[in-house]
């Protein structure tokens, strides 16, 4: 049993019960708890979080998982019907085992479970923007990249149901039933798995030749309680960490008494918390923030000053090239700092720019010539870097000012006088205006002007002078 100070009274009255039940639970399944730490609904950026109830210091375990406690296809009841059908259920996301696992316990009052998929009723309270309105999403995140991204999703979610799952419940009506286990439940199910769940990474191949030629699939995801629980920030004081029969939570700063304490969820830029996890750190305080440029808004862009069929073929046989070799590149992605995608934007604009003569030696050579001192990895960091940037040539800086401008343009700013007048960053300054808009509101502009704000800044530094 846990002692008293790894134990949650219960406050029927806040709402607690369903978080002691899982506290109870945890203390039955091995799940050890500091004594410094607790888990609570008040004082906390979300709905949960843990608080220190004492000073910690770097390197202290705050709670240990078995993992024997982790919820995944593998821990779950219908585990070994799972793997007998694994080669009707794979697909591309490799989520459907776990959610089918989700699926059968989240509805079976015997659940092992139950006290920890209690904690989220319906699983209603991530509101991430696929349970928008469509309206309003496209309303509030236009330009941001998060209304398409959605919109993706939704549609591989009713692909992936209708034509992987439904079959699969149907043939087993003992232990899954079409009329409660319907998309409406597994789409909230995908929800909660890209919210809460985790991968473990992948162990170093000691072998890194046969690594570089076969890329090898991610680990699929697996529910850790108590880990999840915690929320994210960039500037984060804890980190899970793997071992082969636990998993543990270790503090990596100092945390003060009465401070929250945070994971980490990775470098995740606003419109990616937003998309996968329905929250945004405030702007300016993710330093992970980014904003992409979109690679045909630069096509956009070079094709407006082409004069005649000649210069359009050349830029059509330029773009084809490019395409061949950047593959699956579709856009540039900028942080605070500069370019993130700084190879493949040099790239493009060292061919774009390329008079004919150069364009048809380049493809005679099948690429460069010879590689050049300004082609090292380290120097073209530097030359796209937000203090590199002004140092570009002439023409590489119109084009990303250009683009820039007309990214920025997709996000509906109005003008005056040629400029781009925005009024979010009015919203962003005015403290009294920003907390009168609701929370759906707030989380979209912390998004768009965090994006924006790379974009303004990325014109600045382009500026021809």
């Amino acid at each position: 049993m846990a002692t008293a100070s790894k134990r949650l009274k219960v406050d029927d009255s806040s709402g607690l019960a369903p978080l002691q039940n899982f506290l109870s639970w945890c203390d039955r399944v091995g799940l050890t708890l500091s004594s410094k730490v607790y888990v609570s609904k008040q004082g906390t950026v979300a709905e949960y979080g843990m608080l220190a109830k004492a000073d910690i210091e770097e390197g202290e375990v705050l709670f240990t998982i078995p993992r024997s406690a982790l919820l995944h296809h593998g821990t779950s009841k219908v585990s070994a019907l799972l793997d007998q059908n694994k080669a009707c259920l794979e697909n591309s996301s490799g989520w459907v085992p776990l959610l089918l696992a989700l699926l059968y316990e989240y509805r079976s009052p015997q659940s092992h479970w139950a006290p920890y998929l209690s904690l989220w009723t319906d699983f209603s309270t991530v509101d991430q923007p696929m349970f928008w309105p469509k309206e309003e999403r496209d309303r509030l995140l236009r330009g941001t990249g998060v209304p398409e991204a959605v919109d993706k999703d939704l549609a591989n979610i009713q692909k992936e149901y209708t034509d992987v799952v439904l079959p699969f419940i149907r043939r087993h009506p003992d232990l899954w039933n079409p009329d409660t286990h319907t998309l409406e439940l597994y789409t909230r199910l995908v929800a909660f798995v890209m919210a809460y769940s985790f991968q473990e990474p992948l162990e170093e191949d000691d072998d890194e030749e046969e690594e570089e030629e076969e890329e090898r699939a991610p680990n699929p995801p697996m529910m850790v309680p108590m880990a999840d629980m915690l929320n994210h920030v960039s500037n984060h004081n804890a980190n899970l960490e793997y071992t082969p029969d636990r998993l543990k939570m270790v503090c990596v700063r100092p945390i003060r008494k009465g401070e929250e304490v945070f994971n980490t969820f990775g470098q995740m830029a606003n419109w990616q918390l937003l998309h996968m996890y329905g929250f945004t750190e405030p702007y300016p305080t993710n330093t992970n923030d980014t904003a992409d440029i979109p690679t045909a808004r630069l096509y956009e862009v070079v094709t407006q000053g082409v004069q005649s069929d000649w210069d359009q073929q050349l830029l059509e046989d330029k773009w084809k090239t490019l395409c061949e070799m950047m593959g699956e590149t579709r856009a540039f992605i900028f942080s605070r700092q500069g370019c993130l995608t700084e190879t493949e934007l040099h790239t493009t604009l060292r061919v774009l720019c390329m008079s004919k003569e150069e364009f048809c030696d380049f493809r005679e050579n099948e690429g460069w010539e010879e590689e050049e001192d300004d082609d090292d990895d380290d120097k073209i960091s530097q030359a796209f870097s937000s203090d590199g940037l002004p140092g570009l040539k002439a023409p590489w800086r119109r084009l990303i000012h250009q683009v820039a401008r007309l990214t920025l343009e997709s996000y509906g700013e109005g003008k005056r006088e040629g400029r781009l007048i925005d009024g979010d960053q009015a919203l962003i300054e005015d403290k009294a205006s920003l907390a009168q808009l609701n929370s759906r509101q707030q989380r979209a502009l912390q998004v768009r002007y965090g994006q924006k704000s790379i974009l303004y800044k990325l014109m600045e530094r382009t500026t021809s002078i």
